[in-house]
């Protein structure tokens, strides 16, 4: 249930925080590349002690990350009208490029050594399936994540970010098959870290996805049924406002 913890102590630092993020949101990408920064000398060898091998649950297994794209993900399917949605809407962008920082942490350790089992033949099929979903993860983390700047997004029509920003749908459900790929036949042989893992990211994902399709449902039938890309479904992306001419001539101030 570690990810359940850290998800709530995540989504009250993200309401906390709010302000400062929106404000001077490089501070915060600086301040997530100081556990990555740690982990890696730890790994490397260069850090006296074990002290930073706190930082391998947190971010070389991505739980925080997970954690904040969960909450950018989930904040998407709250009614648009409730005091957390607007709380947290207008920084679900900042959020999610601090979550992207965090990944760098997980990518790292694993990228080179399962790249090497995997063209070896030596990985199982559930590892090559992990690995090949990651693969295809980190190209929309990256498009994604360059479109929630807010440089590039002010530079964006409405109807491009937006068609864009709807990977986000795939994205996260990507994001649970590579976590099943890995944790499933762990799960399967007996495993029970494995399996109370798995049923912990089960349990964040389906409340998403049937929270998502209820709201989609009855903006669509408000709207008359509408796609991803126009009327008032808004995109589950992790930039969480549409470019405007107020919103581009805010991003050329700052």
């Amino acid at each position: 249930m570690e990810l359940l913890i850290v998800l709530a102590v995540s989504a009250v630092a993200c309401v906390a925080l709010r302000q400062p993020l929106r404000k001077c949101p490089g501070v915060f990408y600086a301040a997530a590349l100081v556990p990555v920064g740690l982990l890696m000398a730890g790994t490397a060898g260069l850090l006296d002690g074990s002290w930073w091998k706190l930082l391998v649950p947190l971010v070389q297994h991505g739980t925080v990350a997970f954690a904040l794209f969960a909450i950018v993900m989930l904040v998407g399917a709250l009614p648009a009208g409730g005091r957390l949605a607007s709380w947290l809407r207008p920084v679900r962008g900042e959020l999610s490029l601090v979550a992207l920082v965090l990944c760098l942490g997980h990518v790292a350790p694993y990228a080179v050594p399962y790249l090497q089992r995997v063209a070896s033949g030596a990985a199982s099929g559930a590892t090559v399936a992990a690995f090949t979903v990651a693969a295809v993860m980190v190209v929309l983390l990256l498009v994604l994540g360059a479109t929630s700047l807010r440089r590039v997004k002010a530079r964006m029509s409405t109807a491009r970010w937006k068609r864009i920003q709807c990977w986000a749908y795939g994205f996260f459900l990507l994001v649970y098959v590579h976590l099943a790929c890995m944790l499933a036949p762990s799960a399967l042989r007996g495993g029970t870290e494995a399996a109370i893992s798995l049923g912990a990211y089960t349990i964040v994902v389906a409340v998403y996805v049937v929270a998502r399709l209820a709201r989609a449902l009855i903006e669509s039938k408000a709207a008359g049924g509408v796609g991803c890309a126009e009327g008032p479904v808004a995109p589950l992306g992790f930039a969480g406002e549409a470019p405007t001419a107020s919103f581009a001539s805010e991003a050329a101030a700052s």
